[in-house]
């Protein structure tokens, strides 16, 4: 068994369910596939990792699925909110005997296996690793061992999500390393100057409105 266990949070494949914000641009099936795409590049990142592999889909897990290894394990995600759900992914890995966790999501375009591969190394010697996004969120958090207290009553989904993250981490005085900041894809702006813009340009079953129809 490896130290290194890396956790995979992903939506199932629902048209209307994925990326809302997106798909109020340029619809809800434009929206699948561009959430399809980078569920795939994800896959692809994460295969490059030195780490055990868990999926946690949000529903079930998928048929089809698009990780593949013999080191890649399959879950469902369990909790009342998503701090209570990648707590308990935490909880699960930690209780496995893993030293070293890290949890990721499946938005962001520009993850590369170096991120991942310094984020293990640096857990060795911090207690916490964040990769920030652009929007104020994070795309990666690692631990080195439990602490719900960076999880419980907190909300999501805003741009003071990384600077409370990091207040929390201050206050309970733990060691922290900061990966380099990379762009989460959650608007149609947020996909400008990336290559999922040529996902709009081939033909599809919807045409891009505002409405969603």
């Amino acid at each position: 068994m490896a130290d290194n266990f890396l956790i995979i949070f992903v939506k199932n494949f629902i048209p209307g369910m994925v990326k809302t914000r997106l798909a109020e641009k340029i619809g809800m099936f434009l929206a699948l596939d561009v959430y399809q795409e980078l569920v795939a590049y994800t896959s692809d990142v994460v295969s490059k990792a030195d780490a055990d592999k868990m999926v946690f889909y949000s529903e079930y897990v998928e048929v089809e699925d698009m990780f593949q290894g013999e080191d890649t394990e399959y879950n469902i995600q369990s909790g009342n909110s998503l701090g209570g759900k990648m707590q308990n992914a935490f909880q699960h890995a930690f209780d496995r005997g893993y030293s070293r966790v890290t949890i990721i999501g499946s938005d962001c375009h520009e993850l590369e296996p170096k991120h991942l591969e310094e984020a293990f190394d640096q857990l060795e010697i911090n207690d916490v690793v964040v990769g920030p996004a652009k929007d104020g969120g994070y795309y990666l958090l690692g631990l080195n061992g439990p602490c719900p207290a960076l999880f419980e009553g907190k909300e999501y989904s805003h741009e003071k999500v990384f600077d409370e993250l990091m207040a929390e981490i201050k206050n309970l005085e733990l060691e922290c390393h900061t990966l380099e900041t990379l762009n989460d894809i959650d608007t149609l702006e947020d996909m400008k100057d990336t290559p999922l813009m040529q996902l709009l340009d081939e033909p599809g079953e919807e045409e891009s409105d505002d409405t969603g129809h």
